[in-house]
């Protein structure tokens, strides 16, 4: 799926002013969010040559960068448009259309070798536009090529005149398109000899043969007729040359499907943010005059190499200082293999500063890493532990020792869980550190707890021993109470008897009574019978329990 970037028109990436190149932010930040890899197209010319109208063409566009043919430039300095590719969807297509070199409103000449050598630099693909046919002046401008060794004071130049070819440093350099290969091969044929004449015209030749290995060359008809040469992007291909119309066709097919993706010393696939990071070391190494080693390749290889081997946390930092070494061997080999003069190693002592500054800063995140998920296995072991405690599942007589024996439980499951990284022991005791307060306020309870159980055992075991005491006293007082309730019961039936006793003796008393009354009223008269009977009552209410046989 191709990715959609918002850039409607181009923006100039890198400014021509004061005689300083100068970087635009703004495309910066374009480039910033391109995560795909980059294929980058790059054409220049010496002067307005109709090279906006094909790089609008390679745009999809019928506007898009200015197109004229005037002598007067309308790109100062290095302008970009990114589009989707449209071969290749999981690619971006970056086109830099340059400045014209040799405008005559220039001052400083030096300034078209620059864009000329920036062109190169950023470029997977670089186009090279000129009027008629190649003639020697345009090769000359290639010669930029060994001007561009000089400029960024590259590394020891290889003898030029040897048998081998660098390949390594020729990779570097894009790939040549200029405007049949057969009349491209002829132009740029050496000449026989070897006196400084004819080495002066060979040597830019031999460049590009040397640092091109990959060249292509394209004619163009004229498109039409001059007079409307200015309104070229207003015109329909109906209203061009159709020789014209064919070879831009063509043109375009072969850049779309042989332009490769942009990349660096150690097959490192350039992304926009690798294209920016060029885009500023090279401007300002070019506007210091100092020199754009390839610290950020082998920077980007040791990034690279480590994002493959590394897995952070590391258990040991023996094992990630192995690793870091292995990569730094291998980006400083690359540095030493790819880099420009470094004839002091100053440039080779700066990468190596670069990284170890990016070795301490790793180290620093296998830390903090480690840290982190060192916390979240503690926090998900002991999680269940903190929430019994709350629940107060230890708040018991023996609820330390249970505690103490669950917490080494867990400290084995966490011991036994991979990947904790360098700070698992230290991450660890910090945790158990931090959580002795909760232990001995466990502790604490439990001994008070436990003070108070004993107590009670002890007040068990007295209460038990006390038992048989208690309960023969017990049986004691309940025989007393039995004999007690006996007597109480055999006294209340000794008063029902007497009461019984009591109440049938005045039952016989007062029957005995009328019976001496009926034999003493038959025995005296009348009037003695009632002074009689009155004298016996009285002596009865005196002593009732006289016999009545004595009152008579």
């Amino acid at each position: 799926m191709a990715l959609e970037i918002h850039m409607p028109e181009p923006l100039c990436l890198i400014e021509n002013s004061e005689e300083q190149l100068v970087v635009n932010q703004e495309a910066l930040d374009i480039l910033s969010g391109i995560m795909q890899p980059v294929v980058v197209v790059a054409i220049v010319c010496l002067y307005h040559t109709g090279k906006s109208y094909l790089v609008n063409k390679l745009a999809g566009q019928k506007r898009g960068f200015s197109v004229g043919s005037t002598v007067q430039s309308h790109t100062k300095g290095i302008w970009m448009l990114c589009v989707p590719h449209p071969k290749k969807p999981d690619q971006t297509l970056v086109l830099l259309d340059t400045e014209g070199l040799g405008d005559v409103e220039k001052v400083d000449e030096k300034i078209g070798t620059k864009i000329f050598a920036l062109a190169i630099l950023l470029s997977s693909t670089f186009i090279y536009n000129t009027m008629n046919k190649i003639e020697q002046g345009a090769t000359d401008l290639l010669h930029n090529m060994t001007e561009l060794t000089d400029l960024l004071r590259t590394r020891n130049s290889p003898d030029f005149y040897g048998i081998e070819d660098d390949a390594d440093f020729a990779s570097f350099f894009p790939d040549l398109v200029w405007t049949s290969d057969k009349y491209l091969e002829n132009s740029l044929r050496l000449k026989p000899g070897k006196n400084q004449k004819i080495q002066n015209f060979n040597l830019p030749h031999l460049c590009i043969q040397k640092f091109s290995p990959v060249k292509k060359c394209f004619i163009f008809d004229s498109p039409t007729h001059w007079k409307k040469l200015a309104q070229l992007e207003t015109l329909y291909d109906d209203e061009l040359d159709p020789e014209f119309v064919q070879q831009v066709s063509e043109f375009c097919s072969y850049i779309f499907s042989h332009s490769k993706t942009k990349t660096l010393p150690g097959d490192i696939k350039v992304n926009g943010p690798r294209l920016e990071n060029l885009v500023l070391t090279y401007v300002n190494a070019i506007n210091s005059g100092d020199l754009p080693c390839m610290e950020n390749a082998a920077m980007d290889h040791y990034e690279q190499k480590m994002d493959q081997k590394v897995q952070l946390p590391t258990e040991t930092l023996q094992e990630l200082l192995d690793l870091q070494r292995a990569c730094e061997r291998e980006a400083i080999e690359i540095f030493r293999k790819n880099s420009f003069k470094d004839e002091d190693q100053s440039f080779q002592k700066e990468l190596e500063a670069q990284l170890h500054a990016k070795q301490n800063d790793i180290c620093k995140q296998n830390l903090d890493t480690s840290s982190d998920r060192c916390s979240a296995l503690l926090q998900d072991i002991f999680g269940p532990l903190e929430e019994a405690v709350k629940q107060g599942i230890y708040s018991k007589p023996g609820g330390h020792t249970l505690f103490l024996h669950k917490t080494e439980e867990l400290k084995a499951k966490y011991y036994q869980q991979p990947r904790k990284g360098i700070q698992a022991e230290e991450a660890l005791q910090k945790y158990l550190k931090s959580k002795e307060s909760v232990s001995e306020a466990i502790l604490q309870t439990d001994q008070a707890l436990t003070t108070k159980e004993k107590e009670k055992e002890a007040e068990r075991v007295r209460v038990e021993a006390a038992k048989p005491e208690v309960q023969r006293l017990e049986a004691i007082c309940r025989y007393n109470q039995q004999q007690m309730e006996e007597k109480r019961r055999l006294h209340q039936q000794q008063v029902r008897q007497m009461e019984i006793n009591r109440v049938n003796f005045l039952a016989q008393q007062q029957r005995a009574q009328e019976q001496w009354i009926r034999v003493f009223i038959s025995c005296f008269p009348s009037g003695l019978y009632s002074i009689s009977l009155h004298v016996y009552l009285l002596q009865s209410n005196t002593n009732s329990s006289d016999d009545p046989c004595v009152i008579l």
